[in-house]
């Protein structure tokens, strides 16, 4: 489990593909039956390599229906966003090009690059749409209203799925609280919860939690 503290500043399985090998065999000899054998024994050994690569890749962690919606390769996908700070990690995956914007709008890409350790909450941005887009302008163009909400979407430490439930503090000086497990969590936000689509990503600095809606401070 890995907790490492933040110093508070100011106030998201790589889809490895298994390959199987289709054999067939249709010989009455011994001399067929000894191929097929060995043609087996050489598929089970390579699906066995290809289980031990997967295994070891930046996704090999992560859970969620939502992680298929993940690259396969490139920046934005699990092995290429391990080895960027989570706002640069962010900025590479499709699914999460409104909070991007959003980030850059409050001035905090350095403040989340620059961090030894967070754990983030991602509203994707069909979560984004639920907001009515006048209502989204509004707190897109007022600074200290989306720095709020935006900072009430980071943890202070970086947490795996087993540490992140519970109740936390945010970067915006409130609480969080997570419920549930692998197989199904949630995020509290008032009345409806959010629904964690693909969790414990990992960037170089951050552990993130895609999530269905935003996140909104108690007022």
């Amino acid at each position: 489990m890995k907790r490492t503290t933040l110093r508070r500043t100011s106030a998201i399985t790589a889809t490895a593909a298994v390959l199987s090998f289709g054999l067939a065999a249709c010989s009455s000899d011994d001399d067929g039956g000894s191929t097929a054998s060995d043609n087996s024994s050489s598929s089970s050994s390579a699906s066995s390599d290809d289980s031990t690569e997967a295994a070891s890749g930046a996704g090999a962690d992560t859970f969620g229906e939502g992680c298929s919606a993940i690259p396969t390769s490139g920046k934005g996908s699990f092995d290429g966003m391990v080895s960027d700070p989570v706002a640069t990690a962010a900025s590479n995956n499709p699914l999460l090009t409104t909070l991007v914007t959003a980030v850059g709008k409050a001035d905090l890409v350095d403040t989340l690059n620059k961090a030894d350790a967070l754990t983030v909450f991602a509203p994707t941005d069909d979560a984004f749409k639920k907001i009515p887009e006048k209502t989204l302008n509004k707190v897109l163009a007022d600074k200290t209203t989306l720095t709020a909400i935006l900072t009430h979407h980071v943890i202070g430490e970086q947490l795996d799925p087993s540490a992140i439930v519970g109740t936390h503090e945010t970067l915006n000086g409130d609480k969080v609280t997570v419920d549930g497990d692998t197989s199904g969590m949630t995020v509290e936000n008032g009345d409806t919860p959010a629904n964690v689509i693909c969790g414990n990503i990992p960037t170089a600095n951050a552990t993130v939690y895609v999530i269905d809606s935003v996140l909104m401070p108690a007022s």
